[in-house]
């Protein structure tokens, strides 16, 4: 007879993980990531049957949170320009003060392993996010442009700012301002006050 399966455990494999592949990278071994969680190096297979399923249910964990703690709060009665800087602030708020859920996520992003299907379900999670970016380019010179670039190039603005903001916090709160008035901008299509 199995055993059952803890949620604790699984949660402690995850973020196991997270920490591992910040750490060490997409190859880390997952007798290290075991270790890490503190639990026999075969019971990461008892709750994903390979690394592929673990790295999957990472992403999309790591995502969904990213996702869900950008648009908490949001006024439905603010502005799109208003709406987008809180998402924004949001955004980088989760990245700076989780700097290894951050690195893990970028080296998931681009992880052969990460399947098209994992992509599609994060696309879901984070529609909010997408349907304020569309809000805000509607009127601007990234109108007719691909959703998909537009998000990317948001997301590659958002990952620049993240990394000024880690690696000089005495000015996380200057970069982050610069970068949303780059990225209003750009979608928006305003012009600069200077």
């Amino acid at each position: 007879m199995a055993r059952p399966r803890s949620d604790e455990k699984k949660a402690a494999i995850l973020a196991a993980a997270t920490e591992a592949i910040a750490a060490d990278g997409l190859s880390v071994p997952t007798a290290s990531i075991a270790k890490r969680a503190g639990v026999a190096s075969g019971s990461v297979f008892v709750y994903f049957e390979t690394k592929a399923v673990l790295l999957n249910e990472l992403y999309v964990q790591l995502k969904a949170e990213m996702g869900s703690v950008a648009v908490a709060g949001l006024a439905g009665d603010g502005s799109t320009r208003e709406q987008l800087r809180h998402m924004w602030s949001q955004w980088l708020g989760w990245a700076t003060a989780n700097p290894q859920k951050r690195r893990a996520l970028a080296q998931l992003e681009v992880a052969d392993e990460v399947s098209e299907d994992s992509h599609r379900l994060v696309q879901t999670s984070q529609r909010a996010m997408a349907e304020l970016v569309e809000r805000a380019r509607a009127g601007g010179p990234l109108a007719v442009a691909p959703l998909g670039f537009v998000l990317s190039l948001t997301s590659a603005m958002a990952d620049a700012t993240m990394d000024a903001m880690i690696r000089e916090p005495e000015a996380a709160e200057a970069r982050g301002d610069a970068a949303f008035e780059a990225i209003w901008r750009v979608l928006a299509g305003v012009e600069s006050d200077a």
